[in-house]
């Protein structure tokens, strides 16, 4: 029995939490599931896994063997997808983690064209804000929108992406109009508690510094969609992701304001773990995505 199929036996025993669980995964019965795993043990001279009748646990040699075990089978069927890649179809499953504002908005129909372009790989989009770590918690790569700061992994960029500051007609006329970010002092702002500085808005200065705002208003929710909802209904004044916010803006339902100061550097990002063959199903979906922005400009 090669080293191989025992070290894949032992990983479905560890990614599935036990030897039954693994064994209705796999399709393989739960006894030769623990002969492979007794046997890599004895190859390595090794305890990797505490057996009792009621709990499962890896011991300290098991994590790390089970860590570095991962990345080798993960190159293996990498390069086996990238030696496969100009004969057949892309297959197999693609874990994202993706922000919940992208999900939601027009820009989210991207992963919904690449399903449908490609029916034999099986998305499982994860929608959250937080920034996952991709390897310790099993993403092929994540979508990100922000300002790319060194991490690491590798990124290629989708699409530009900016912030509005915007606000009703109304409300201006209401509260005076707003020139300079300090002119927000005082005034309701929708605050957008995704965002890192929650109530310290942070704008760009012109001659090349930061200004940060301490801001306050009626309504502080974590969804940019929820915020847009506020802003137009003339609550407060908001910070608002262009994708989200360009609509209401072309129609002339909110006014955007500060536009000198709102900072160009953000972009929509692909980003993905260091690999030395990346598995043609990553590569196939970021080159997709980035001719769907570039088409849809």
């Amino acid at each position: 029995m090669d080293t191989l199929t025992r070290m894949r036996a032992f990983i479905d025993v560890v990614e599935a939490e036990g030897f039954s669980a693994a064994a209705r995964r796999t399709g393989r019965s739960k006894a030769l599931l623990s002969k492979y795993v007794r046997e890599l043990e004895d190859d390595l001279g090794a305890l990797l896994l505490n057996r009792t009748t009621r709990q499962f646990s890896l011991t300290e040699a098991g994590h790390t063997y089970y860590r570095s075990a991962s990345d080798i089978l993960k190159e293996i069927d990498n390069l086996s997808d990238l030696v496969r890649e100009g004969n057949a179809d892309l297959k197999g499953r693609l874990r994202l983690s993706v922000p919940r504002t992208f999900v939601d908005a027009d820009v989210g129909q991207s992963l919904i064209d690449f399903a449908k372009h490609h029916p034999d790989v099986s998305l499982e989009i994860v929608a959250e804000d937080r920034f996952v770590d991709l390897i310790e918690e099993g993403f092929d790569l994540a979508i990100r929108v922000t300002r790319l700061e060194d991490s690491g992994m590798i990124a290629r960029k989708l699409a530009d992406f900016r912030i509005y500051a915007c606000a009703t007609a109304e409300y201006l006329v209401r509260y005076g109009p707003i020139n300079h970010p300090q002119d927000l002092s005082g005034k309701p702002v929708i605050i957008d508690t995704n965002a890192r500085t929650h109530n310290h808005l942070r704008f760009r200065d012109p001659q090349g510094g930061t200004i940060s705002v301490s801001v306050s208003g009626q309504i502080e929710v974590n969804s940019p969609q929820a915020t847009l909802r506020a802003a137009k209904a003339g609550i407060g004044i908001a910070l608002i992701p262009d994708f989200i916010a360009k609509n209401a803006i072309e129609s002339g339902e909110l006014v955007a304001v500060l536009d000198d100061f709102i900072f160009r550097d953000r972009g929509i990002y692909a980003v993905y773990p260091h690999r030395r063959y990346l598995p043609a199903k990553v590569r196939s979906f970021v080159d997709f995505l980035h001719n769907w922005f570039r088409k849809s400009a």
